[in-house]
């Protein structure tokens, strides 16, 4: 989009890709912890797509859209790396998730409900569904970053670029074919959360209709399928 002198029509194309930087976040806060919120991502969302459209050089050969997602990814990251965005009790928490469904199936033989999990845990069912909420941010795959000085590497391997889904990256075809059952064996329900997430890239909103839920709901489900599958390939990290 250009102007009449062949300048970039900046108003223009900042209106066109808007939406983009949108899509981009609310795609991306499922991977994230409640404590970060849709606005600050989008306001520096907005930011890398500036740069993008100052920087782009068609004659590279990329897309735009391609080129400007990146860099919309990149200056996300890089307000994310600025702030205190995953708590350290967070992270023990979902430790404390994951081990509980770990102890629970392997003592029961099955797949365990979320009140069996609460239970394990010596809380409320309610409160069990507000640590999956905070651990919303929890992830599957390169999970030793999970360590106390891995904050950085976390954001890169996981929402630097949109190839890196997390079922995208899979290292080996024993990791692949355990990871293939433990989905085969997660809940119905969480199962299409995971489907709707990573392969029809749904945000956690559009889910929620799918589903006839609300996003925190969502947030939930995609929050205990992670621990679940985590909880079943502790033997592989």
């Amino acid at each position: 989009m250009y102007t009449p002198s062949g300048l970039t029509d900046l108003d223009g194309r900042i209106a066109q890709y808007a939406p983009l930087v949108k899509r981009i976040a609310h795609h991306m806060m499922a991977r994230l912890p409640a404590n970060v919120q849709v606005e600050d991502l989008v306001q520096t969302g907005m930011l890398g797509l500036l740069d993008a459209i100052q920087r782009y050089d068609a004659a590279q050969g990329a897309q735009f859209e391609t080129y400007a997602s990146q860099r919309i990814r990149g200056a996300m990251l890089d307000g994310l790396r600025s702030s205190d965005w995953f708590p350290r009790e967070v992270r023990r928490n979902s430790r404390r998730v994951e081990d509980a469904i770990h102890a629970t199936e392997q003592r029961l033989g099955r797949t365990v409900s979320e009140r069996e999990v609460a239970d394990e845990l010596g809380i409320p069912l309610e409160e069990y569904h507000k640590l999956l909420l905070e651990a919303r941010g929890n992830q599957l795959v390169y999970y030793n970053d999970y360590d106390e000085e891995g904050e950085d590497h976390f954001l890169d391997r996981h929402c630097g670029d949109s190839t890196s889904e997390p079922l995208a990256r899979l290292m080996g075809e024993s990791f692949h074919s355990e990871l293939t059952k433990a989905i085969a064996n997660l809940p119905e329900r969480e199962k299409l959360v995971m489907a709707l997430y990573y392969d029809e890239e749904l945000n956690l909103k559009e889910i929620g209709e799918v589903l006839g839920v609300g996003e925190s709901r969502v947030c939930q489900l995609h929050s205990q399928a992670i621990a679940r599958l985590r909880s079943k390939l502790k033997g592989m990290r």
